[in-house]
């Protein structure tokens, strides 16, 4: 497995994973990106080979770019599936995201498509001269140990106390290239797998358990802006307490950073759901796509949506 050392790298920007059965929520994520930071660079990474339609229309719409090593991509995913066992991640591809530490990108923030943003990530990326990996969130004081690690981590003193408060949300996080080898990346996840009773899968998680391990293991300088950032607000879309103003939600008197909808339903009737269709049709009428929102065609009619779509 091999990157070209001679591709160009770009300063700093944002990476995504997704497929066209996400379309719809990544078009939210770049309209909501796009307000804040027009010009910062985007890269997609293709969750599996169905993406194509989800590319065109955010390349088209939001200037978003194709991670431009799909070969190296498909050697990575290769890899994760000879170091893991066949049963031990849910959706092994959800470990693509940690290409993003190969990519052109010096320093980057990657997104989970299941947020809208309130404001310039760009702000979010000025943290990285500090430190070697942020994130922005409360796991650690509301869901602790869960949907990372077992009791058996504390029982072996994997990590300490003070470490294990680093634990995280892998929806939305930040780093920057060069900081971690292939190779050392592939012997700590070598480790995970050889430990499956260090983790808490319970929930059906599938990156976030093994990413935190290998995050902890490998990144001495971490640093959470909700510890650093004086009254930072909430961000988890479970909550029912945030107010909206001018399709901005707000924690008290805070603009929330970012609504992260992790685990909770984005359905018709589900939370904030008013404030999530105005950014998916912001400046983008295509219809919705996804089985749960979208009206059941026939056939004839799911053609002459693909022929619009191509037309348009």
């Amino acid at each position: 497995m091999n990157i070209n050392e001679e591709s160009p790298s770009l300063n700093r920007g944002v990476y995504i994973v997704a497929n066209d059965r996400v379309a719809d929520n990544a078009i939210a994520l770049l309209s909501s990106l796009r307000i804040h930071d027009p010009d910062l660079p985007v890269f997609m990474i293709p969750f599996d080979g169905e993406y194509h339609y989800v590319a065109d229309v955010l390349k088209r719409y939001y200037q978003v770019e194709l991670f431009p090593d799909l070969d190296f991509l498909e050697a990575f995913t290769e890899k994760i599936g000879e170091i893991f066992p066949r049963d031990f991640l849910k959706l092994p591809n959800k470990m693509r995201k940690l290409s993003a530490w190969f990519g052109p990108l010096q320093d980057f923030l990657y997104i989970d498509t299941d947020i809208i943003l309130f404001r310039p990530v760009s702000e979010v990326l000025d943290f990285l001269r500090e430190t070697d990996f942020l994130t922005c969130d409360f796991h650690h004081k509301g869901r602790g140990l869960n949907d990372v690690f077992s009791t058996k981590i504390l029982d072996l003193g994997i990590f300490s106390d003070q470490e294990l408060k680093d634990v995280f949300n892998s929806g939305f996080w930040g780093s920057r290239k060069g900081l971690i080898s292939l190779d050392e990346m592939s012997s700590l996840l070598a480790e995970c797998a050889k430990h499956r009773e260090y983790f808490d899968f319970s929930s059906g998680t599938t990156d976030q358990p093994v990413m935190n391990y290998l995050v902890l293991k490998s990144m001495r300088r971490r640093l959470n802006l909700t510890r650093k950032v004086e009254n930072e607000p909430g961000s988890w879309g479970g909550s029912s307490h945030f107010t909206e103003r001018k399709n901005i939600l707000f924690d008290g008197d805070r603009s929330l950073r970012y609504l992260h909808w992790a685990g909770t339903p984005m359905r018709v009737g589900g939370p904030y759901r008013k404030l999530w269709e105005y950014y998916r049709f912001r400046n983008c009428s295509l219809p919705l796509t996804t089985e749960t929102d979208a009206p059941k065609l026939g056939f004839v009619q799911k053609i002459r949506r693909q022929i619009k779509n191509l037309v348009s």
